[in-house]
């Protein structure tokens, strides 16, 4: 039959090994480990010989990890950390038909931010009218390059500004958002025709006055509706196109709109 104390040795190695964590108070253990160990007839260690053995398990347990003041761990930032290496990649972003035309136009002003801030490598493809972004290893330092490359030519397609879709690089708070009229309410014919009319009114000013009074862009492209801003600011302009939409007056939505103003203005 084992000893009792070989049992008692085998199972406490194999708990003291597996207890790393800064903070778990595992002292006592380390104290019964002492105990049980050795012979029966020695008494228990003096206090001082005690509380010298806690002060070299700390230390021990707190090897290569910087502490503040309240004893918190502190570890470095993320950035500081050894980057992963990034993956060779493709992605293929298709152009509408009445989007290739802009496309060439303003390829000179499009490809630099691509190639020179995400390190990309990018070509248009005339015969399949798309755009065919692609990851370096070498040279492509940021993980989500890629996406954000291709959230760029998006934003472009679907019809926003080119300075308003290089803000989609520049900024990570920034979303586009795309629904139908007939997703709000069921229209056709002259009536859907006067639902867009209400809401891009004369001259575009119903739409401009939305755009700046929620600090957002929108794109009218027949029936559907693209909105560009950051996440609060994309419910507020939405909620104004949806009540246009739904037959209110566009002189209520201005005054809603007054109080939207107001309310930004005192939140920045």
């Amino acid at each position: 039959m084992v000893a009792p104390t070989a049992l008692k040795k085998s199972a406490v190695s194999g708990t003291s090994s597996a207890s790393r964590i800064v903070g778990v108070d595992n002292k006592q253990a380390i104290d019964d480990d002492e105990v049980l160990l050795g012979n029966g007839d020695e008494h228990m260690m003096d206090q001082d010989d005690g509380d010298e053995k806690k002060e070299t398990v700390e230390k021990k347990e707190t090897a290569g990890v910087v502490l503040d003041e309240q004893g918190k761990p502190r570890f470095a930032s993320a950035k500081d950390a050894k980057q992963t290496k990034v993956k060779l990649e493709s992605r293929k972003v298709a152009v509408p038909p009445h989007r290739m035309t802009p496309l060439r136009n303003n390829w000179t002003k499009i490809y630099p931010p691509l190639v020179d801030h995400l390190k990309l490598q990018v070509r248009m493809n005339l015969k399949t009218k798309s755009v065919e972004l692609r990851t370096n290893p070498k040279h492509t330092t940021d993980p989500g390059a890629l996406q954000k490359g291709a959230d760029f030519i998006k934003a472009f397609t679907l019809g926003f500004d080119l300075d308003d879709s290089i803000a989609l690089l520049r900024l990570d708070d920034l979303y586009i958002e795309t629904f139908e009229i007939k997703d709000v309410k069921t229209l056709n014919g002259d009536h859907l025709s006067r639902a867009i009319g209400r809401i891009a009114g004369k001259d575009g000013k119903t739409k401009f006055a939305i755009e700046n009074a929620t600090r957002t862009r929108i794109v009218l492209a027949d029936s559907k509706i693209h909105i560009l801003g950051g996440f609060t600011h994309i419910r507020m302009a939405r909620e104004a196109v949806v009540s246009l939409i739904l037959g209110s007056p566009p002189g209520k939505v201005y005054g809603n709109l007054r109080t939207v103003a107001s309310r930004l203005k005192e939140r920045y």
